[in-house]
């Protein structure tokens, strides 16, 4: 019991040791933790305090103007200075309470209860911060906002932030709140360019008497500051109307209207509320949005609102002009007839550092309206997207040479459907081709093919690598641009940029440098990213080139400039009424890119014109490249250029043998080039002893000739005239050739050929012989009756021979002819026969088809004796025929000589004519 009683004081002595030994060392923790605490709170009140020391003062003229933010452009000229305009100044009184309810509900609720910054507010936020993430909810106040728009930046950091909320506290025990208020209504940004409530409310509604407003009017006013651009009722009403609803429920919620009026305010009509006079266009508008959209997106600041100096890459030459190319100018070359209400977006960059040079943000836009160049997610790219998604990938990875051969075969069916299939433009299947044709002619069964070689992984990565963006899963049509993926002109402007950089990418930017009011400059130049290797950039660009010489994209090519590019369209369904709703041109210089979309702005339909983009970018690259120097795209020495056989699959050298119309000249990565000559076209022994006959009796030539070998054929043409025709093609040496035509002089070629060669041709000829003709009869039976009263003779005659017969009749005098005519009839009848004369008729039988003549045979007719004095009438009207006008004897010799000669009866020459023509 002892031992075990001692153990116990022993153990109750070893835990108060222990006991005691504790509470030093907590207390020890509990010091350096105090310690830690102090120094980490003497150090953020050290820092806060600088913060603090190091803020701006407040300045009543900056309080008073609204924030004025300077572009210049790439000549450091000013191009457009934003806040100096566009404003209306208001007091305090002029506000309805109705504006001052839904600005106060929507923006800062206690704003006359808090000292500049509202804590439950802050609290809030933290909340919603921590739950959400940081700047999930701000807690600025309306005193706050004032801070930050005329002395501070819009970026998120600590130190921002705590000194706008120690100017926030200094203003409010400076101003009154009317005063502050004053200010907001009158610094704040409304969107249409427009600055401060008073403009806003004429500009939007048309009303200079802020008294005149609605409930509606002022809900849509309150709601517009937070995003003017979004919330634009002119761009966007269905947005408008969406954050006018919240404005109304914040203003129910805190007890400033009722439900009841809530509800009939939401009623309106967003359209019907807006004034017919919207606001004028903005010269370099477009080009501004793009500028707005990139410092707040890399900076947080908002040119509309922060007071900046803003140095940007403007062409203002390029953007006048691209903007004229989009108006309805009557000098404009650029016809839009066919498609009045077409839109546009196209994007002018440089080529060799992103810059972007113009934006054309559409056609009759409104003010601050969308800017097709860079709004959205754009639009299908079509064929644009195959150099981007399946050639350039290809060469890439694979190291596909430009002669590569992909067989264009049939249309290609898509993998896990049952009948959705890639079809070719044209509806033409042609077979092996290299893929500087399948591109130069925008064919889509070789660019889905490509993608499927090359790997859909490895076509993502590449698109992605410059500047692509691929919202849904990628498809096999991503190669045509027919998926559900889309891009911005500006999007594709900057990925043909890198195949003109030599494969260094570039994202397009429009600002250099940004300045602020406090002296502190931001730096926004894109850096640039090697995105493939110069092989690949070349040969694609070597390939484009031809687009635009001889392919789909002749109609933009600019005569005398370097220059490659690429055609694209979309498609719509049958069901959907066919056509293309989009059509694109994306193409470069060395200097410039410049790609170009044109198509519909809601409506999904078919373009009646799908030329304008390539008008437009001739249009374009004509005019910026004009007094510039352009120099041709290097080829660098990872790319050697090759001769290859054409038709040779894979590719093979030309021979000595091979014909220079079989050869042509293709880009290989170095190091792939081929090395394997083709024998297709090397020396084969021609025929020998090549004869030719023809046989009478068969009516048919035979040719016969030798050749040493024996593994060979013989391609036989024959033809006249100089032409040939291909006959057959046999393994026999020698051929027979009927149907000849007689009195003709063949010529027959033969030619040996094997499975790669062709020899020289040998030819011989032989004369086919005309059918020898029948001797025609004479004619019998030849009589002749004169009749001296009327001086003529009859001549008649028999004739037996069937055939096209004719017979030519001759009337001598002394042995000269007077008299040859032609008849088919078997009688004539000689007239004006002289008195005292001896005439010798011959008669002749022809073949009219031929020529094959007869003998002749004669008859003679005799006027001796016949006296003139036998025909007193003719005498008695030859005196009457005398005494006519003097115009009368102005017969020609030959007129009179016929008068004087013997004629066959008129009435039966004029029948054999007649007969002759039918």
């Amino acid at each position: 019991m002892a031992d075990k009683s001692q153990s116990r004081v022993e153990r109750r002595k070893q835990l108060k040791q222990k006991n005691t030994k504790s509470k030093p060392m907590r207390k020890k923790i509990m010091k350096y933790v105090l310690i830690a605490v102090l120094v980490i709170g003497l150090g953020i009140g050290a820092l806060f305090t600088y913060y603090i020391a190091t803020a701006p003062d407040l300045d009543a003229e900056l309080l008073a103007d609204p924030a004025s933010t300077n572009l210049y452009d790439i000549n450091g000229e000013v191009f457009a200075k934003l806040g100096a305009e566009k404003r209306t100044k208001i007091e305090y009184d002029d506000m309805p309470p109705v504006l001052l309810n839904a600005i106060l509900a929507t923006e800062d609720v206690r704003f006359h209860d808090h000292i500049g910054i509202d804590f439950r507010r802050i609290g809030g936020a933290v909340i919603a911060n921590f739950r959400e993430g940081f700047g999930a909810q701000g807690a600025s106040t309306i005193t706050q906002q004032v801070v930050k728009g005329s002395f501070l930046t819009n970026d998120k950091k600590l130190k921002r932030k705590i000194q706008e909320q120690w100017l926030a506290l200094q203003l409010d025990r400076v101003y009154s709140k009317e005063e502050i208020m004053e200010m907001y209504v009158n610094k704040i940004y409304y969107g249409s360019g427009a600055y401060g409530v008073a403009m806003a409310a004429e500009i939007y509604f048309g009303k200079t008497d802020l008294n005149d407003l609605t409930l509606a009017e002022a809900a849509i006013l309150a709601g517009l500051p937070q995003r003017p651009s979004a919330y634009d009722p002119f761009v966007n009403p269905d947005l408008t109307k969406e954050r006018m609803d919240t404005v109304l429920n914040l203003m129910v919620q805190h007890n400033k209207i009722s439900e009841e009026e809530a509800d009939e305010a939401r009623e309106v009509n967003i359209e019907e509320l807006l004034t017919s006079k919207k606001p004028d266009f903005v010269k370099y508008e477009g080009f501004i949005q793009q500028v707005r959209k990139e410092v707040n997106e890399k900076t947080g600041a908002d040119i509309y609102k922060d007071s900046l100096d803003v140095y940007t890459t403007l062409d203002p030459d390029a953007q006048e002009h691209v903007e004229f190319l989009l108006s309805d100018a009557d000098d404009n070359p650029i016809d839009y007839s066919e498609d009045e209400d077409m839109q546009v977006g196209l994007t002018v960059l440089d080529t060799n550092t992103g810059a972007i040079r113009a934006i054309g943000p559409g056609r009759n836009r409104e003010n601050d309206g969308w800017n097709y160049a860079i709004d959205g997610d754009g639009r299908q790219g079509g064929s644009t997207m195959k150099p981007i998604v399946a050639y350039g990938p290809a060469i890439e990875e694979l190291k596909w040479s430009t002669y590569h051969q992909i067989n264009d075969d049939e249309p290609y069916k898509i993998a896990g459907t049952e009948d959705s299939y890639v079809r070719n433009w044209n509806r033409s299947y042609q077979g092996w081709m290299s893929i500087r044709y399948a591109l130069e002619q925008s064919l889509n069964v070789p660019a889905v093919k490509t993608l499927e070689e090359v790997g859909y992984n490895n076509a993502q990565e590449f698109a992605e690598g410059i500047g692509m963006d691929f919202e849904s899963d990628f498809t096999l049509t991503d190669a045509i641009g027919g998926s559900g993926s889309s891009v911005t002109p500006i999007e594709m402007a900057g990925a043909y940029a890198a195949f003109g950089n030599e494969g260094v990418y570039h994202e397009p930017f429009s600002v250099i440098k940004v300045d602020y009011s406090d002296r502190r400059s931001d730096e926004l130049e894109s850096k640039s990213t090697v995105a493939m290797s110069d092989y690949t950039a070349y040969m694609i660009t070597d390939m484009l080139k031809s687009v635009v010489r001889e392919g789909t994209g002749t109609r933009a090519n600019v005569s005398g400039l370097d220059m490659a590019g690429k055609t694209g369209t979309t498609n719509l369904t049958d069901e959907e009424g066919g056509g293309s709703p989009d059509s694109w041109f994306a193409g470069y210089t060395t200097n410039y890119t410049v790609s170009v979309w044109t198509g519909y702005d809601k409506e999904r339909k078919a373009l009646n014109n799908t030329k304008i983009a390539q008008d437009l970018f001739r249009e374009t690259m004509s005019f910026i490249s004009q007094d510039v120097e352009t120099e041709n795209f290097v080829k660098p020495d990872s790319v050697v250029e090759v001769q290859v056989e054409k038709g040779s699959n894979p590719a093979k050298r030309p021979s000595e043998y091979t014909p220079d119309s079989q050869i042509v000249t293709e880009l290989f990565v170095k190091g792939t080039e081929p090395d394997a000559v083709s024998e297709k076209f090397d020396e084969l022994e021609p025929v020998a002893n090549l004869s030719a006959s023809y046989d009478e009796e068969s009516e048919s030539i035979t040719a016969k000739w030798d050749h040493e070998e024996d593994d060979v054929e013989f391609k036989v043409s024959a033809g006249t005239d100089g032409s040939l025709n291909d006959l057959t093609t046999t393994g026999n040496k020698e051929v027979e050739i009927s149907n000849v035509d007689k009195g003709k002089t063949y010529t027959i070629e033969v030619i040996a050929v094997n499975d790669d060669m062709e020899s020289d041709p040998k030819t011989v000829t032989v004369d086919v012989p005309e059918d020898e003709a029948d001797d025609l009869p004479q004619v019998s039976q030849l009589n002749q009756t004169f009749d001296p009263a009327n001086r003529s003779a009859l001549i008649s005659w028999e004739y037996d021979q069937n055939g096209p017969v004719e017979f030519e009749i001759v009337v001598q005098d002394g042995g000269q002819t007077i008299d040859e005519f032609n008849t088919n009839k078997k009688s004539v009848n000689i007239t004006q026969l002289e008195p005292n004369k001896n005439y010798t008729i011959h008669v002749t039988p022809f073949l009219k088809n031929n020529g094959v003549r007869g003998p002749s045979a004669s008859v003679q007719v005799s006027t001796q004796g016949m006296d003139n004095e036998e025909e007193p009438e003719n005498g008695q009207e030859n005196e009457e025929q005398e005494e006519q006008p003097a115009e009368d004897d102005e017969q020609s010799d030959d007129d009179q000589q016929n008068q004087d000669e013997p004629q066959s009866d008129q009435n039966e020459q004029q029948q054999d004519e007649s007969n002759e023509e039918d």
